[in-house]
């Protein structure tokens, strides 16, 4: 058995002290170690989506990192996004199109949307980005959908996604 590592964790604003095996993954410290469960564990490849986190305002798939990878860095699951009394503009958006059927899928969903949106904002392209040259980005449904093409979702609620995602970059009521 390996050696426990004492790591101190920045989660949702919270400084948190955890001695783990130094191969615990991130999506595991949260889940197992913090009891945050709004992270789910899907695949435990990186290939669902479910396990999504922001680290240091990027998505990552928490399952495919090292808890031990990231001292000093923000972390934000969902719950850290907001709560029921006070839900992010992305959240809101998501049960105002309804953006979800089971919910397993959701918080990974929106933890990436908020990500993406932010990728939008700073001018990267993706594989379908008609003119990397234009300093904008057009946000069209084809757009979030290459972008969010990481995130699977079993019961196929697709288009409110996309709905809630782009009436959420408008501005505009999810």
């Amino acid at each position: 058995m390996a050696p426990l590592s004492a790591i101190t964790l920045n989660v949702n604003d919270q400084v948190r002290q955890l001695e783990v095996d130094p191969r615990t993954s991130l999506l595991d410290a949260l889940r197992e170690h913090l009891r945050l469960s709004g992270t789910k564990k899907g695949c435990d490849h990186g290939q669902c989506g479910a396990c999504t986190v922001l680290i240091n305002g990027r998505r990552v798939n928490s399952c495919l990192t090292l808890a031990v990878m990231h001292e000093n860095d923000a972390i934000v699951t969902i719950e850290g996004l907001g709560d029921p009394g006070h839900l992010h503009p992305m959240q809101r958006a998501f049960v105002e199109r309804d953006g979800f059927q089971c919910g397993y899928c959701t918080p990974g969903q929106i933890c990436s949307a908020v990500g993406m949106l932010a990728e939008v904002e700073a001018g990267w392209p993706s594989h379908v980005t008609a003119d990397v040259a234009t300093p904008g980005i057009a946000l069209t449904d084809n757009e979030i959908r290459e972008r969010m093409s990481g995130n699977i979702c079993r019961c196929a609620a697709y288009p409110n996604i996309v709905a809630a995602i782009r009436g959420n970059a408008e501005g505009g009521p999810g």
